[in-house]
């Protein structure tokens, strides 16, 4: 996947992103007062092989100037029906606010419809506000049965087909 959205390249991550892309999820989860949890709720962005390539999920980066600011990524669950969980959206705060992170979801929705999924799961904090804001804004549903420790939110949709 590459696709570009204003100066932002945005593509499949590929093993020399993985320091990268990990510093990016540390650094929001810093800023909101979140732990960085890389032997727990992180550990698939330090094993993003076997937690979303190798189960069909996809794990996406986003560049600006050659750096990485964003991630983005998806895969299976067995929750719902047809189901697939949305994780590792994280934009550092310079890169906020000009329509990227929708940018994002609108094309992770539409990857995740083309596969024949049929709902979508994301777990969060209601800490994370622009994320919250975002999910609501865009046909999210908020439900219960959170799974991850240092989240409070899930919310699903329902993709139609």
């Amino acid at each position: 996947m590459r696709k570009i959205y204003q100066d932002y390249l945005i593509r499949d991550w590929q093993e020399s992103d993985r320091t990268a892309a990990a510093r990016v999820i540390e650094q929001v989860l810093q800023e909101y007062g979140l732990p960085w949890q890389p032997r727990e709720a992180d550990l698939d962005v330090i094993e993003v092989e076997s937690a979303y390539l190798n189960v069909g999920g996809q794990f996406w980066v986003v560049e600006h100037h050659g750096k990485i600011v964003g991630t983005a990524a998806y895969y299976p669950i067995k929750r719902g029906n047809k189901g697939v969980e949305i994780r590792k959206m994280y934009l550092i705060p310079e890169v906020r606010g000009q329509g990227l992170g929708k940018y994002l979801l609108q094309e992770l929705e539409t990857v995740i419809a083309a596969q024949g999924y049929q709902e979508i799961w994301i777990e969060t904090a209601s800490l994370l506000k622009e994320a919250v804001q975002l999910y609501e804004t865009n046909g999210y549903q908020r439900t219960t049965g959170v799974e991850t420790q240092r989240c409070d939110r899930v919310y699903f949709k329902i993709l139609s087909i």
